[in-house]
């Protein structure tokens, strides 16, 4: 996938950044390779052009598709792996994809999860950082502020609590 310059990406890892350069650079190889310089909230990486580096990004999520999401994080939560450790790993496997879909499912099933038993450290760290990548995004995508985001992402979530409850 090219992008271009100005162009918002997101980073499974890194989160949302913004090419701001498209340049020829030589790290580790013979001749010099294209490389996209991408500023991140606490870093700039290079990433090459062409290559599998590059096919870890994506682009932030379009506007016109946030009506999905929010039917999705609307929907009935998928229940979880009951034994910690597999339901730690099954989740870190889906975030590894790095689509927003996995990044909606997991914020509404942790969530849910949450509201019939407390979570433990380690569901809470993947919870919070789920959402802030989440409301990151949703921020972007919307072209709305990060509070914005929070609120219409909270509501959502509400919104299915109460449709479970009731």
């Amino acid at each position: 996938m090219q992008f271009k310059v100005d162009d918002l990406i997101v980073h499974p890892a890194y989160g949302i950044g913004r090419i701001v350069k498209i340049e020829e650079k030589q790290f580790s190889e013979k001749r010099p390779r294209l490389y996209y310089k991408v500023s991140l909230s606490e870093r700039t990486v290079w990433a090459p052009v062409e290559g599998q580096q590059n096919s870890r990004f994506r682009p932030v999520t379009a506007r016109r598709e946030l009506d999905q999401y929010r039917n999705l994080l609307k929907s009935e939560p998928v229940p979880l792996n009951k034994n910690h450790h597999q339901r730690h790993r099954e989740l870190l496997s889906r975030l590894k994809k790095g689509s927003f879909k996995e990044i909606c499912e997991i914020v509404r099933d942790l969530t849910a999860w949450s509201w019939r038993r407390p979570l433990g450290p380690t569901d809470t760290a993947t919870l919070q950082k789920t959402r802030e990548s989440l409301y990151d995004e949703w921020a972007a995508a919307a072209s709305i502020s990060r509070t914005e985001a929070v609120q219409e992402v909270e509501s959502l979530l509400q919104s299915t609590q109460q449709a479970s409850i009731g």
